[in-house]
């Protein structure tokens, strides 16, 4: 009974690893996932400002060369000015210059607020590539350890569950079928010490006859509150 009992708890020792084993299949791609994310959203980031610096630039070109045209029809109208012969044309004309004056003021105040953008973009363009080349140095290495992680992750699983197999062979097919029943119902641990006269599981108060006949390691015992196995182990009742 003694064997079986170390054979259980060798069990529970291979479940605790396959099921650290299965939470790595699931926290591991979202890892990966995360830090991946990082680097496509900075690199997003560096591409929407490297674009509208880019159409910031195109439209005050095409600005100043529509003020250009405006200052070439403004000229225009003040030559005319010197030969107009009415009122009316005279009235007409200062409409037009004056209209032209403030079409071209409109078009040098975007110019400002373009080259003001234009800067920020700059700056911005600068900082956001040092950050991305200093997540890449750090995310890079991350990447390479967690993937490598996950690539072995199989067959580490596979390897646990082999030697569960054959572990589970070797014990009384009774216990070992009320130790799958218990974690099952519980999941975590199943093999518990008793420890201060209680179950190391459910902390129920278990009776001093019973600890005895525990101790003695003779038979399987199982708690009577939660159901798990019970052991005795004297660094725990010290």
């Amino acid at each position: 009974m003694q064997n079986d009992l170390a054979l259980l708890m060798d069990l529970q020792e291979l479940d605790d690893q396959l099921g650290e084993l299965e939470r790595s299949r699931i926290y591991l791609p979202e890892m990966i996932q995360k830090l991946e994310n990082e680097l496509s959203e900075l690199e997003s980031n560096i591409e929407e400002n490297d674009k509208l610096l880019l159409e910031s630039a195109r439209e005050q070109k095409s600005i100043e060369l529509e003020i250009e045209t405006d200052k070439e029809q403004l000229e225009s109208y003040q030559k005319q000015m010197k030969i107009i012969k009415t009122n009316k044309e005279y009235d007409a004309l200062t409409t037009e210059i004056d209209t032209k004056k403030l079409a071209i003021s409109d078009k040098e105040e975007k110019i400002l607020a373009l080259m003001a953008t234009m800067d920020e973009c700059k700056e911005k363009s600068g900082q956001l590539k040092e950050q991305l080349k200093e997540i890449k140095a750090g995310n890079t290495q991350q990447l390479e350890m967690l993937k490598d992680q996950s690539l072995s992750l199989q067959a580490k699983i596979d390897d646990r569950m082999a030697k569960r197999i054959r572990l589970a062979k070797d014990i009384n097919r009774q216990i070992i079928g009320t130790y799958e029943r218990v974690r099952k119902g519980k999941g975590g641990l199943v093999v518990v010490p008793i420890r201060k006269k209680a179950c190391g599981g459910c902390f129920k108060q278990i009776p001093p006859q019973r600890i005895q006949e525990i101790r003695r390691g003779d038979k399987i015992f199982s708690c009577d509150n939660c159901g798990r196995i019970l052991i005795w182990i004297d660094e725990n009742n010290n």
